[in-house]
Parts: C-alpha cells; structure tokens; sequence
C-alpha cells in the first residue's frame, strides 16, 4: 500500500516542487516528527526500524543501510531515520567551519536517469554546532552515528597544511566529545575549492599522518572518488593499507556527465557538482569487486545507485559490507528500506 501511494500519488505531487525545497520541507517535518513520539510510533509501524544483527569492525548494526553523507548534512534527523528502516547514518559531511556551500539551486533531478544532480558545496552549520546539536537528539541505542569530515570549501583551504588542519580539527573535536560511532574522511567531494586534492598518495599519507595525532580508537574509513581508474585507485587505497585503514566508502558521486542514460536532460552550462543514482552504479560495483579482491582485509561501504532490492544485492554480492543510499529512497519511497532489509535477512543471515 505504501509503495502505491509513493509511486502514484505522493512521488507526483512531490516531483512539481524544485528539489531544494522538497529537502528543505522533508528535514523540517523530520524535524516536528522527533519532537511528536505518537507519530513517530506510527511512523514505526508503517515501515519500521530495521531489526537484523550484524558486527562491522566491533559496532553493532541493527540492519545493512545507512544514510550516505549529503542529506542530512546539519545532523537533525537521527531519531526518524531509525524509525524507517536505516540502521545508521553518515551526518555531514562536516567542516571546522561553518560553510555556506553553493549558491542555489543545489540540486537538480534527472528522473528518467534516475540520478540526482549534487552542487551544495559542502553547505553545513561547522563542527561545533553540529556537535551540539547531536548532544541533544535523542538518538535511539541501536542507531550507528558515522560522522563524514571533509575540509571546510573556502579558499584558504585550497592550500594543503590548511585543509589537513580544518580536517583534523573537526576529527579532534568529534573525538574530545565522545561524538560519533565511526568517521568517514571525505576526500573527494566534487564540490569545493582545490577539488579532491588529497585523491594523491603523497598528499593522502601527509593527511592521515596528521590524523593518527588524534588518540580516537573509533573505526575510520575514506570516502573514495569513483571516476579514477584501478591503477590510480588502488594507488590510494596501498596508502590507506600501509596505515591499516578500517576500510572505504564506495564511492563518491559521478562526475562523468557522459554517463546518464538521457543527455537532454541536462544542458552543457550545468555540468557543475556530481550525480547521484544510476550513474554511479556499476562504477561502484567494479570498484567494489576489485577492492575486495585485492584488499579483502578492509571493509566496504557499498554507495552508488542502490535503487532497489536487486541494486542492493549487487552490492552485497561485489563485497560490500554495509550499504549507503539516498537516490533510491527518493526515486523509490522510504518503503524500499523494508524491502532491502527483509532480502539481507533472508538472504545473508544465517538460519
């Protein structure tokens, strides 16, 4: 039922706004739903919280998806999340400062693609407030806080002893207020001012040298780019093994704009930011395949076009661990978090 009224009635009405706002109006209910339990326990009994056990690198996960970084980048979501299906979150990406991102509009849907155009430039409210403000949600046991770190998109963090401070800075903050379950550093955002400047081995090591100064005992992974090829990308993760990283995020978003099924629907003067969904779908699963191939030590991330139940297993099936989605729940319906989590418990626990 649910999935019907998404497809044909709630989709439709919802697809005649712009995309900002639609974001901007989803957070604010989020917002009035966290602060209202009779509706959120109905919220519960509608889709429901994810219920499969599994350890990934010592923390529990109630389910396999979580929330990829990028959506509910300002950290005001965690409790309804959880009510949905999502077992955990990335919040963020994260900076040392606050970041007013790109001018609107930010995002931009490619329906018959399936992919979101992404051009928020890093927008979030800086690490302290975003600290703060996960203080005070009441964020229920089960749930896995991740914390994307990125480097704050201004100029002066072009300049790279910059922008390893601005990371490490927002990696030392999260660590001294016991915030955050696991950290994902984000090295390869489309969207800010040097580009994925620390996608280059030497620069990669002098970043996470700097990062091991924290004392943080918590999992960390790297989000990787997707549009690089396996002798370069591989590259990157021999640095990541020579420093015994947990694991990577598979990947960022696509900035191939030669890879969406229908060229019309996005003129040259916009080929700006990155794409979500469809585009970066098998980009990902390759580099999924190949990473769990010849670094079978680290855990995966599987991000990237996970649409539906049968995208979701080609992940699993890659050598994702865990998976990350935002594109699906928007094309789809947040019904298609159920549909997810029931397939992983049948499918891949064991009887």
């Amino acid at each position: 039922m649910m999935k019907f009224l998404y497809q044909k009635i709630l989709k439709p009405f919802l697809f005649l706004f712009s995309p900002d706002l639609v974001h901007t109006a989803f957070v604010k209910l989020g917002i009035c739903l966290i602060a209202a339990p009779p509706l959120r326990s109905i919220l519960r009994l509608i889709y429901g919280p994810p219920t499969t056990s599994l350890v990934v690198d010592g923390i529990h996960y109630s389910g396999p998806i979580l929330l990829s970084a990028g959506f509910d980048y300002n950290a005001q979501l965690a409790p309804i999340l959880w009510d949905i299906g999502f077992a955990g979150q990335e919040v963020g990406s994260v900076t040392a400062q606050k970041c007013l991102g790109n001018p609107p509009p930010n995002l931009k849907r490619l329906i018959r693609s399936q992919s979101i155009q992404v051009f928020k430039g890093l927008k979030n409210d800086g690490v302290e407030i975003i600290i703060k403000r996960l203080k005070e949600l009441p964020i229920p046991k089960p749930f896995v806080l991740g914390i994307s770190i990125a480097k704050t998109n201004n100029e002066a963090c072009a300049d790279e002893n910059e922008a390893i401070a601005d990371y490490v800075t927002s990696y030392r903050r999260c660590f001294e207020e016991k915030i955050g379950d696991f950290f994902t550093i984000n090295i390869s955002c489309p969207n800010a001012f040097g580009g994925e400047d620390f996608a280059r081995p030497d620069a990669l090591r002098k970043l996470i040298t700097s990062l091991k100064s924290v004392p943080s005992d918590k999992p960390i992974y790297f989000k990787m780019p997707i549009n690089r090829p396996w002798a370069e990308f591989s590259q990157l993760l021999n640095v990541l093994e020579e420093f015994k990283v947990h694991g990577v995020v598979i990947g960022n978003l696509n900035k191939d704009y030669q890879s969406i099924d229908f060229q019309d629907e996005l003129k040259s003067t916009e080929f700006r930011g990155g794409l979500s969904g469809k585009p970066c779908q098998k980009l990902s699963n390759e580099l999924i395949g190949l990473t769990k191939k010849h670094f079978p030590r680290m855990t995966i991330m599987g991000c990237g076009g996970v649409l539906n139940v049968q995208d979701a297993i080609e992940k699993f099936e890659a050598g994702a661990d865990l998976i990350q989605m935002i594109s699906g729940m928007i094309f789809n319906g947040p019904h298609v978090l159920g549909e997810i989590n029931k397939m992983y418990q049948e499918r891949y626990v064991p009887k």
